[in-house]
């Protein structure tokens, strides 16, 4: 996978790429990104990436005219890529558009600035994502969250199973999780942890994963497709909760 962030901030950006996951994922040749700074592609002594807006207003605008550039030269050098814009305007990011980005050979992630991008970019965009609904200084942010994300979803950057059991995976918040010591300032870490016994361990994960969500994310277990593991642990969860009545 290739992805490709083009920004006027390259600096804050790179930073994407140097540590955890995302890192061996490149040193291992699995995914290649590249951090392109828009002013590469101006043509004046001063590299103006922005202008004013025409019928007045506050703030800049971006010019059209620098992604064009970049745009025309990036597709005849790597073919046509799925381009991204990241803004306010477009779709929340959340897991499945991540999976289904994970799937992409070729992406762009474009990062706006000041009050926008001329509309005119529109015509080479694809898709746009939002981090959610709140306004922030640039595209950088939204395009590295999403760099992130998207990544540790390619095959081979992170082990099959650690996805499949993470949050949103299967439409559930994750379990608690411990580790040592046992105890800690007088609790201790769930004997059931400690049985061997990998099917109550694995019918107690669910059931907490399943209290937590109902607790936090109600929206996201109504959506829940039931599976028998589930159906179990609720029965678990009845269980428990009329101990306590």
């Amino acid at each position: 996978m290739l992805i490709t962030i083009v920004t006027i901030f390259p600096d804050m950006v790179e930073v994407v790429k140097k540590y955890g996951v995302v890192a061996k994922a490149v040193e291992n040749g699995l995914v290649d990104i590249r951090v392109v700074n828009l002013r590469d592609y101006t043509t004046d002594r001063h590299r103006t990436v922005d202008d004013y807006p025409y019928g007045g207003g506050t703030g800049m605008v971006m010019k059209p005219e620098p992604f064009f550039r970049f745009y025309e030269s990036y597709v005849e050098r790597y073919g046509k890529p799925y381009v991204i814009l990241t803004s306010p305007q477009g779709r929340t990011f959340n897991y499945e558009i991540a999976e289904e980005l994970s799937k992409k050979d070729n992406i762009v992630i474009l990062c706006g600035r000041y009050e926008g991008i001329d509309e005119r970019v529109m015509e080479i965009v694809d898709d746009e994502i939002s981090i959610g609904d709140y306004i922030l200084t640039g595209g950088e942010l939204p395009a590295m969250v999403i760099t992130d994300a998207v990544v540790r979803l390619v095959p081979g950057v992170v082990e099959k199973e650690s996805v499949e059991r993470e949050s949103f995976h299967q439409g559930l918040l994750d379990h608690p999780v411990y580790t040592r010591p046992y105890e800690f300032r007088g609790k201790r870490v769930p004997d059931v942890l400690l049985s061997g016994d990998h099917e109550r361990i694995e019918i107690w994960r669910r059931k907490e994963s399943i209290k937590k969500t109902i607790m936090k994310r109600p929206d996201l277990f109504v959506k829940k497709q039931l599976d028998e593991v589930d159906k179990l642990a609720i029965i678990e969860l009845f269980k428990e909760l009329m101990k306590e009545c």
